[in-house]
């Protein structure tokens, strides 16, 4: 008997050591090193819809680490909350050649409620875990199962997450029912699906990829979504936390959005429509109307995120905000939308993707996950007008670069459409300076500055305007690049009409501004605006050069310089004229003033990659003239 089971031991240990894959870092193909900072050696994405309210996501993922950059792509992250339910977490660490040196479970996880800073109520939940491996190469492989009461919204692929990350093999399958009707979108993905029956009868679709090399971070690069190889895939009918629902167009994604979600959630008291009708009475112009009504919301309201129940997707009621007077995006978008009607002005629920990048709503592929804000609509004739409804000090009609420029969705009576939120053009994001300095003779500058900024610039001083003198002039001095800078006084004003701006005047001194010897003065003509960090080289690009936002500075520094001096040298007029930009820049004098100007404009747009070095020699010759003296010399 014994002997019996040291051979089945033996047998079930030899069988348990062939079936393990080998995971040694010398196996991995040099192809795949260059730019990598971690592999992915083999990623298996298993979704199972079993039915429209019961869905299993198997996700199995096996990553080798070669350096400290990729440390974060093993930093396993898995959210939660009370109809979406994780199972079965384990995972195991290996060494450089591929042998177990730990293993970790869903005890070893940290499991917190999802504190992103904002939210005051959220179920959402985290798992988390990262491995503490110090020796390099290193490789974990993990699987877990996610279980969901919902079909519409199911995990997409993406081969490769991230830039600094190659790939040997992944693979995504999707089972479900034969007459489960799915659409699907391949972008950057060659591969085509496999599609079959498995023994159970239930419909499969394949996609598998292999030897992918890494992405190098390249500046200006296009967004991530347009570049990356990526895998999406939405349901025609579907049930999400127990409200069912079908689409197959943005039209009737949009139609579900406003009859199932938002639809009797506008309901306000007599008193409330009452007020805003006695608010408005004598104001004739719906827009007006709608400013006014607009300032009142931003007085009454304060934005605090609350993801509960179907917080991604579903307004509170508009009695609830008018009750408490806080909100998330969708409330506050949902409580406007009812005042605005209690006088009569129609208004659309936009759904937004949010970011300083422009991510634009694919007009070709209609799903629920290309959005993460909500903003308003004022469909006015020949006046669409778009609100922000999450800021107390934002104006009336300006979004700013959080949800400008992009493709939306407007969820409508009459089904879901998809508009274009405003641009703001380069010439329009404009920041204006002006300064009338002293120089004296013994090298000290004094004087006053006045900036302008209109467009996206509108904003650059929120984070300071806001704040008490004392650090309003902590800040301001940091953001200048004037040895020792002395703020004397601050004054930052914000005007909201219809095109807004932010005016900031200082008045300043610098001791030393002017380095004084031997007879002569030497000070740098741009105190202000300079472009202090050229870009870097990039050798080999890939991506295109992709500019998000275009805009415009313009500075006049005029100097008054001290008695007896004159100028002996000053920076020459330069002049440079590219597709992408222009700048311009002179010194000139007039008795005892001298009057440096520049400008530089960047246009926004997609250049071909050949582009990049033009850009780098354009920063380049930029920091250059930024950084030319003056000279002054004792003379007649």
């Amino acid at each position: 008997m014994k002997a019996f089971l040291t051979t089945l031991f033996i047998f079930l240990a030899v069988t348990c050591v062939k079936a393990q894959e080998n995971y040694d870092v010398s196996l991995i193909s040099k192809d795949l090193l260059p730019y990598a900072s971690s592999i992915v050696r083999n990623e298996e994405v298993t979704v199972e819809v079993k039915d429209l309210d019961n869905t299993l996501c198997h996700v199995k993922q096996v990553i080798t680490v070669l350096n400290k950059n990729g440390d974060d792509d093993v930093d396993i992250t898995i959210w939660h909350d009370k109809s979406r339910y994780i199972k079965d977490i384990k995972g195991v660490i290996y060494n450089q050649w591929g042998k177990p040196t730990g293993k970790f479970s869903e005890s070893d996880f940290e499991d917190n409620t999802n504190r992103d800073g904002f939210s005051l109520f959220t179920d959402l939940k985290i798992k988390h875990y990262r491995p503490r491996v110090a020796d390099y190469p290193y490789t974990i492989s993990y699987e877990y199962d996610v279980k969901s009461k919902q079909s519409l919204d199911l995990e997409g692929w993406l081969p490769i997450p991230s830039d600094g990350i190659a790939v040997e093999k992944s693979s995504y399958t999707l089972i479900c029912k034969p007459d489960f009707k799915i659409k699907y979108k391949q972008t950057n993905l060659s591969v085509k699906p496999t599609i079959g029956t498995n023994k159970q009868g239930m419909q499969t679709y394949t996609w598998q990829t292999n030897n992918l090399k890494a992405l190098k971070h390249e500046p200006y690069s296009p967004v991530y979504r347009s570049i990356m190889p990526r895998l999406e895939i939405v349901p025609e009918k579907f049930i999400y936390r127990g409200v069912s629902g079908s689409f197959t167009n943005w039209k009737e994604l949009g139609q579900w959005q406003y009859d199932k979600l938002n639809a009797g959630r506008q309901q306000l008291s007599p008193q409330t429509v009452a007020n805003m009708k006695e608010l408005t009475a004598s104001i004739t112009d719906p827009k007006a109307k709608a400013r006014k009504i607009y300032e009142y919301m931003q007085g009454k309201t304060h934005y605090i995120s609350i993801q509960v129940g179907i917080g991604g997707l579903q307004p509170f009621p508009a009695s609830d905000v008018d009750a408490q007077n806080y909100g998330d995006c969708k409330a506050l978008v949902n409580y406007t939308q009812a005042l605005l009607k209690a006088v009569d002005i129609d208004s659309y629920y936009c759904v937004v993707y949010a970011g300083s990048s422009k991510v634009n709503f694919q007009p070709d592929f209609a799903s629920i996950d290309q959005g993460n804000h909500v903003i308003l609509c004022l469909p006015f004739k020949n006046d669409t007008t778009f609100l922000e409804c999450t800021s107390q000090n934002i104006p009336f009609g300006f979004l700013g670069d959080f949800t400008d420029d992009r493709i939306v969705l407007a969820c409508t009576p009459q089904g879901g459409k998809l508009m274009h939120t405003p641009k703001y053009t380069a010439q329009a994001n404009l920041e204006q300076r002006k300064a009338n300095f002293t120089l004296s003779a013994n090298g000290n500058l004094s004087g006053t500055m006045v900036t302008n900024f209109k467009g996206t610039n509108y904003e650059d001083r929120d984070h300071v305007i806001y704040e008490s003198k004392t650090e309003q002039i902590k800040d301001l001095k940091k953001i200048y690049p004037i040895n020792n800078l002395d703020i004397e006084s601050a004054d930052l004003k914000q005007f909201k009409v219809e095109q807004p701006y932010t005016t900031e005047t200082l008045k300043i001194s610098a001791t030393d501004y002017g380095s004084v010897s031997d007879g002569k003065i030497i000070f740098l003509a741009n105190p202000a605006n300079r472009v202090s960090s050229p870009l870097r080289e990039v050798r080999n690009r890939h991506n295109d050069v992709y500019i998000n936002r275009g805009y415009t500075d313009e500075d006049e520094i005029t100097y008054t310089l001290p008695a007896g001096y004159k100028v002996d040298m000053r920076p020459k007029k330069v002049s440079i004229e590219k597709p992408f930009g222009k700048f311009e820049s002179s010194a000139t004098v007039n008795g005892d003033k001298l009057v440096y100007s520049r400008k530089l404009q960047i246009i926004d747009g997609t250049y071909s990659k050949d582009t990049y070095q033009d850009l780098v020699d354009f920063y380049q010759s930029i920091a250059d003239v930024d950084n030319d003296n003056v000279t002054l010399v004792k003379g007649n």
